[in-house]
């Protein structure tokens, strides 16, 4: 059985989704199951029935306020490039309203009910693929993993949004007296779940380098600080699940392919912008091009 993987990492799904294009559209790749985490579960649903084109028009066209209901980020463009800062404002009247985050995400929510539709769902089941979303259970102190299979399309939906909110810079889901936030908390890259689940061969698209390349600018404000604690973590994280990934692989006689990005895409990507998003769907695409072409002169001088 044959497993694409993809973990968490915000706007750099826009390469997740070029790398897929050619491993799907190009080698033609077929996959029974799919995993995602964070920007990976909004991506696993149109990869599963093959819409790469909805889903290239989805990732190079997001905006800020499609996430956002209430965004914490102010960004100013000085001199080319972006700067973030605390929305002093907003985050302001998301304390004065009661709630749990800095910043909401309901747009996001909004979104996903129009791209992911029922019929996608439901073509999904006649396909016979599997579909699994990582949520992060914070009440239960927990990960778990929610397959189509086993949802109806409204919990489905859900569960994509709750994968994907950074908590506390988006909202948090809560449901059945639990209150779940983004699957990257407790699993960034889901290696191990798809070998549980029976996979004997893995594409896993990773959205970071595959060695720390950059050092984080200090913190100037407890906002930035918070940002930078979380980014450390999911760090460690990330490198944890793929060390346990790959020794389950071995341990399974599993062929694991990784794809990471070959260079810093963003040192934030909850920002969202449009033509770099563009440029990095080109990149994973032109990317796991020259990889295969490289592994197959490997081969051939073999």
């Amino acid at each position: 059985m044959k497993a694409l993987v993809i973990s968490g990492g915000g706007s750099k799904g826009a390469f997740a989704g070029g790398v897929a294009k050619y491993l799907i559209d190009d080698d033609k790749k077929k996959y029974d199951l799919f995993l995602g985490t964070s920007t990976g579960s909004l991506m696993v649903s149109h990869l599963a029935v093959g819409k790469l084109d909805d889903l290239h028009r989805i990732y190079t066209n997001i905006k800020q306020k499609s996430i956002f209901s209430n965004n914490p980020f102010k960004i100013k463009t000085i001199d080319g490039v972006k700067n973030i800062s605390i929305s002093h404002k907003n985050v302001i009247w998301n304390l004065i309203k009661g709630r749990k985050t800095f910043g909401e995400s309901k747009n996001l929510r909004k979104l996903i009910r129009e791209e992911i539709t029922k019929d996608i769902f439901d073509e999904i089941k006649l396909l016979n693929k599997e579909v699994v979303i990582t949520v992060s259970n914070i009440t239960a102190n927990r990960v778990e993993y929610k397959s189509l299979n086993e949802c109806t399309y409204t919990d489905f939906c859900d569960w994509i949004w709750a994968s994907c909110n950074y908590v506390p810079f988006m909202s948090v889901f809560e449901k059945d007296k639990s209150q779940y936030a983004d699957g990257g908390f407790g699993c960034l890259v889901p290696i191990r779940e798809a070998i549980l689940r029976g996979a004997t061969e893995i594409d896993a698209i990773i959205l970071d380098t595959e060695v720390m390349q950059t050092n984080r600018i200090p913190s100037t404000n407890p906002f930035s600080l918070i940002s930078d604690i979380f980014s450390f973590m999911l760090d460690h994280v990330e490198k944890h699940n793929i060390t346990i990934g790959k020794l389950s692989a071995i341990n399974k006689n599993v062929t694991l392919n990784l794809y990471y990005t070959p260079t810093v895409l963003t040192t934030n990507s909850l920002v969202f912008d449009n033509k770099l998003m563009t440029q990095w769907w080109k990149l994973g695409y032109y990317y796991a091009r020259q990889k295969k072409q490289e592994k197959f002169t490997i081969l051939k001088a073999e």
